[in-house]
């Protein structure tokens, strides 16, 4: 792969994330920093082997930074008998960290296209919510790079995707507002310029009535 090849959606080439990227040393003192800052004393018991877990934690919770979405929705099927209706993959469970505060983004996605020529795995759909969620996230940012994604790659007739999720940064600090969700859609192709369309998504994934979501 063109170690060059550019990523639209963060706008820095593969290089240059490499060169910025501090070692696993650096970061495991950055972490013992944070926990004298905090008050504590990072060679106490209790505390001397945090910094090796909150790496290797922090590996899974960014690992979308490694893989490139557009690659997973590269395989796709043609024989589809001429199925030509809306495929929907709905309550997708994403895990995400706030870029404002790093603090959880925990709730579900639905996804829904309108097939054109070709259709992909359904396990593809749920990759790429997971990719895009496996970063620095605000929910609005990552509702429209999953909608883009599906439409770039597959070029279906049209893509809705419905995000509902819970903030920390705003329920754990701040306003302390618990049991408060954040829902954010983007509606492309026949799911923006046909209401009908848009209708049939949204009672397939409960949200009867319709209103409030483009």
């Amino acid at each position: 792969m063109n170690k060059a090849l550019k990523r639209p959606d963060l706008g820095l080439a593969r290089s240059d994330i490499s060169q910025a990227k501090p070692s696993r040393a650096e970061a495991e003192e950055a972490v013992r920093t944070l926990i004298r800052w905090a008050g504590d004393d990072p060679d106490r018991e209790g505390l001397i082997g945090t910094p090796d877990r909150v790496v290797r934690s922090y590996e899974e919770f960014f690992a979308g930074y490694g893989e490139e979405p557009r690659e997973i929705l590269a395989r796709t099927f043609e024989e589809t008998d001429g199925y030509d209706e809306m495929v929907v993959l709905r309550d997708i469970r994403l895990e995400s960290y706030c870029e404002h505060h790093m603090v959880p983004i925990i709730g579900k996605a639905h996804v829904g296209y309108l097939p054109g020529h070709r259709v992909v795995g359904i396990s593809k759909l749920a990759r790429i919510v997971e990719v895009y969620a496996k970063r620095l996230q605000i929910q609005e940012k990552m509702t429209a790079q999953i909608a883009n994604c599906i439409q770039e790659v597959l070029e279906p007739r049209g893509v809705g995707v419905v995000i509902e999720a819970a903030h920390q940064c705003m329920t754990t600090r701040g306003v302390r507002k618990p049991g408060v969700a954040m829902v954010t859609s983007r509606m492309l192709g026949a799911f923006r310029d046909d209401p009908s369309t848009r209708r049939e998504f949204l009672a397939m994934i409960g949200k009867n009535g319709g209103t409030g979501y483009a």
